[in-house]
């Protein structure tokens, strides 16, 4: 067959595994999608218990998954791409996305029974329970581990150098400290464990056929990390439990090629046996992937939490968010900030002010001046990430900080139209003050992209705009991180074919020689927008200190 038509044929497979389901996406040459299937674990797999993807444990705080239960997800996304007629055997590259911090402990049973699957059986029949010393693995929500945290950062000389080395401070979720607690609580099953996989290593190890290298991205997400050598960190790994590096394996660069599809897949579900596995990374370094923004976007999701995710050239050292290395970057780093108090508040808000109607809520929002006439408000009705603070604090145009009532500030404002635009210009006068501090600088050049539920609302998207004083965009590609996925395999096997040679594109270049990226601005900023917006920021600040210090 000739080279030409050969290619034609190529596609890429994309896998996410996120908390509450695993989606597969199939990708042409030109990376529109083929194909796609999904498996809801509460839905499709009713016999596993969950809640949202994930059971509750016996203790406070503790949140954990069967692993057999992922495994037969993979079982059934594939029968459904099979019964779409999708065409596996031109699947030229395998890649996947996965929730960050979970960690999967393999046995030396669990190991063989990679090493030998049988095509004629179902992969869950053959990793199963016995195949994790510890079968009930604890995954991202599961945050008890408090102890263990304090433990490692007194090991290592402190907070301030936890986040020097690994870009974070030790949090609960991450999974250095679940992986002592593992070895703390149960010393024998982690004595057994084999190898330690995050659930995106875990992903590609079904597909190797072996347990497969973590990623630099992920790998950044577990306290455990040296993220500007790209090495475990020894001091790290030895506050964390004994014979780890042994346990983890080498990390690799996200574009890695592990090797070939193992040959039960060929057997099965007749993948090419040349087909590549590349390196799978976390939901959140594969979704700046599927976005395909430049180093002068600032991605802004919109969710039950806002999340802000750039790249940046260097590691800021602050105390409180998350420095990664970065997915498609080599020698940049990716910030991520997440905020808990984002689509709740805003939500309990409009059912107070607008009747829970989003109409009303954007009529009275627009009805007000940029500015809000010097009124302002912090709404941290959880307790915040950045700052750590929680309560509610109001400022007219006469409050300062030195003003004797400046931590009880005002009762209530006047209006549900001021309430409602101090609501929304607090949250992102807050979010453009965190991502200052983490490094990334506002200028001309900026753009945002706005991404989750309520990226839909074109008033907030317009404050969104005037408050960072940049142009807000919306991409018509929903499920970004999975995109993320079968792009970065798609780009693996490019370069793979290609050699690192200098005429090879860089991957953001590649994606899009391949498949132009289809932004649609949303709304641009005022033009006196600086003006209003700059001198409020130092007020936020003001108000995040007041609130902070109580």
């Amino acid at each position: 067959m000739p080279q030409q038509q050969q290619e034609t044929q190529q596609t890429f497979l994309g896998f996410d595994l996120s908390t509450q389901k695993l989606k597969a996406i199939l990708l042409s040459p030109d990376l529109n999608v083929v194909a796609s299937a999904e498996v809801k674990f509460d839905s499709d797999l009713p016999e596993f218990r969950t809640t949202g993807g994930a059971s509750a444990g016996p203790n406070k705080f503790e949140f954990f998954v069967q692993p057999v239960m992922w495994v037969k997800a993979m079982d059934i996304v594939l029968d459904r791409l099979v019964m779409q007629e999708a065409d596996l055997s031109t699947v030229a590259a395998i890649s996947g996305s996965a929730q960050q911090h979970g960690s999967l402990y393999w046995s030396k049973h669990g190991i063989s029974a990679l090493h030998s699957l049988d095509p004629d059986k179902f992969l869950h029949a053959q990793i199963d329970d016995s195949a994790f010393v510890v079968n009930r693995t604890p995954i991202w929500m599961d945050a008890s581990t408090h102890k263990q945290c304090f433990e490692m950062e007194t090991a290592i000389g402190g907070q301030t150098e936890m986040v020097q080395m690994t870009g974070s401070k030790c949090y609960a979720r991450f999974t250095g400290p679940q992986i002592r607690k593992i070895y703390q609580q149960r010393t024998h099953a982690y004595e057994d464990a084999q190898r330690i996989s995050l659930v995106s290593s875990f992903l590609a190890s079904l597909f190797l056929g072996d347990v497969a290298a973590i990623d630099y991205a992920d790998g950044s997400g577990m306290n455990l990390l040296d993220i500007r050598n790209k090495t475990w960190s020894k001091a790290c790994l030895n506050a964390c439990a004994p014979d780890l590096d042994e346990r983890l394996g080498a990390p690799v660069d996200g574009f890695a090629v592990l090797g070939n599809v193992c040959d039960y897949f060929v057997q099965r579900f007749c993948f090419p046996p040349t087909c590549k596995v590349v390196a799978c990374t976390g939901d959140n370094p594969s979704a700046l992937a599927g976005m395909l923004v430049a180093n002068n976007w600032l991605s802004v999701s919109l969710g039950t939490s806002d999340t802000l995710m750039m790249s940046l050239e260097e590691p800021p050292k602050l105390e409180e968010g998350h420095v990664l290395c970065h997915p498609t970057e080599t020698h940049k780093y990716m910030g991520l900030l997440c905020f808990r108090n984002g689509s709740l508040v805003r939500e309990a808000i409009n059912k107070l002010e607008a009747n829970g109607s989003w109409e009303t809520f954007n009529e009275l929002l627009d009805s007000t001046p940029r500015g809000n006439f010097g009124n302002m408000a912090l709404h941290f009705r959880e307790m915040e990430i950045i700052p750590k603070a929680k309560g509610t604090l109001r400022w007219n145009k006469e409050m300062q900080p030195s003003s004797p009532d400046a931590a009880k500030g005002v009762l209530k404002f006047s209006s549900p139209q001021i309430e409602i635009r101090a609501l929304i210009e607090g949250q992102m006068l807050h979010h453009r003050a965190i991502a200052e501090d983490m490094g990334f600088h506002f200028g001309s050049e900026t753009k945002i992209l706005a991404t989750g539920g309520a990226s839909v609302n074109q008033s907030i998207l317009q404050i969104i705009a005037d408050v960072f004083n940049a142009p807000v965009y919306k991409q018509n590609e929903s499920e970004a991180a999975l995109l993320g996925a079968a792009y970065r395999a798609a780009y693996a096997y490019y370069v793979h074919e290609n050699g690192q040679t200098e005429s090879v594109k860089s991957y953001r270049d590649y994606i899009l020689s391949q498949k132009p990226n289809q932004l649609n601005i949303a709304c641009e900023p005022n033009k006196d927008s600086e003006t209003i917006y700059a001198p409020m920021l130092q007020r936020y600040r003001d108000m995040a200190y007041v609130l902070e210090s109580q």
